[in-house]
């Protein structure tokens, strides 16, 4: 095969090429607030300090697509299978890592808490400080994950996939965004029109039993 030569003369091995990282924010709700999994560093071998903890990530093998390189980092730093991260990013900065010149191919996906087993989570408002520029890859999956919020009902299925009271519903969205969910009638008028009743009301409940419902196809689609 003939080698490739640019304008200039040039053939790809003659310019830098940066290192390939993927990046991920897994978040949750746990304990009435929104969460991330995070994992220790791990380049100085210590236990976990401020600063010193990351988002699950991994370098780009030679060969490798980037979805297997998400699943791989999971699976390695975070002990997590089957999920399925959306591309969110890609952070550049010439300087965002001090080890070398490393893009990160940023991504996310929010799962329900009893998807990640006994990974643990911290609050998003509470993880302090991260390596890297992972504070700022977490920023921007936070506002990714809380915007959908804004305009569907559990876009990311965190009740999993059984039906659900408006009251639920409401709690999820609270904690998803507490700042951007509004009040409940307001909340509402604008959930419900994507929403299906099932027929069937709650159980177990003192009280008049509340309805039950599911997502409507008109609730869209992710990523």
């Amino acid at each position: 095969m003939a080698s490739y030569h640019d304008s200039s003369g040039r053939t790809l091995t003659d310019y830098p090429r940066p290192s390939v990282a993927v990046d991920t924010a897994v978040l949750t709700v746990a304990d009435g607030a929104l969460a991330v999994v995070v994992v220790p560093d791990g380049r100085d071998g210590t236990r976990p300090l401020p600063g010193n903890l990351r988002l699950p990530g991994t370098f780009l093998h030679e060969g490798e697509v980037l979805a297997d390189a998400v699943r791989r980092s999971l699976a390695d730093k975070a002990g997590l299978g089957g999920l399925e991260p959306v591309q969110l990013h890609v952070f550049d900065a010439p300087g965002r890592d001090d080890r070398g010149w490393v893009l990160s191919v940023a991504h996310v996906i929010a799962v329900p808490a009893e998807a990640l087993g006994e990974t643990a989570v911290v609050a998003t408002d509470d993880v302090g400080p991260l390596a890297y520029d992972h504070e700022e890859i977490l920023a921007l999956a936070v506002a990714h994950v809380r915007a959908a919020y804004r305009e569907h009902p559990d876009p990311w299925t965190l009740l999993g996939d059984r039906p659900f009271t408006l009251l639920e519903l409401e709690r999820l969205h609270r904690a998803v965004d507490p700042d951007g969910t509004p009040l409940r009638d307001t909340f509402r008028r604008a959930m419900e029109p994507q929403l299906v009743a099932t027929g069937e009301f709650e159980r177990g409940t003192v009280g008049k039993p509340a309805r039950l419902f599911v997502r409507s196809h008109l609730s869209g689609t992710l990523p």
